[in-house]
């Protein structure tokens, strides 16, 4: 496997984990279940170390990927740029959350707003993730690029 297969295996993790962690962490909300809070939060903290792994393979994708005919350096860089802005946020919000479970498992005051900033930075995490993703479909897959023209069905 080469350094673009690598980011490839890796790459949707940092993404969807915050989408799921959100989805249980509400639930433990609602539920008012600090089990399931704090399985949320773990959610995230994995998410965090997914985005270790995506950053640490991008390097090697990009060096298959603009190798290839119609991959730009531009598209390479954009997408560079925001996955680094997007892996900043998901180490702050898997920070948070190792801060959140160990307040929840301490019995701190806290752990209930610790939870909630959680999740409001998650929503902010996810919002870059969309970003990150786009633009690093937008490398190989010219359909989802701003401006794609649908060819013409020649029946």
């Amino acid at each position: 496997m080469n350094g673009a297969h690598w980011h490839l295996v890796v790459n949707h993790l940092p993404i969807v984990f915050p989408i799921v962690g959100v989805i249980v962490l509400i639930t433990g909300i609602i539920s008012k279940s600090e089990a399931v809070k704090r399985t949320g939060l773990m959610i995230f903290v994995l998410g965090a170390f997914a985005a270790m792994a995506a950053m640490a393979t991008g390097e090697g994708a990009e060096e298959v990927a603009e190798k290839i005919s119609g991959v730009t350096e531009n598209d390479i860089k954009n997408h560079e740029e925001i996955a680094e802005s997007f892996a900043l946020v998901v180490y702050v919000l898997g920070g948070l959350s190792a801060l959140g479970l160990w307040a929840s498992f301490k019995g701190k005051s806290f752990a209930s707003m610790v939870s909630n900033g959680a999740l409001v930075l998650a929503l902010i995490v996810i919002y870059f993730g969309r970003q990150t993703g786009t633009t690093g479909g937008e490398i190989r897959h010219t359909e989802i690029r701003k401006g794609y023209q649908q060819p013409a069905d020649d029946k």
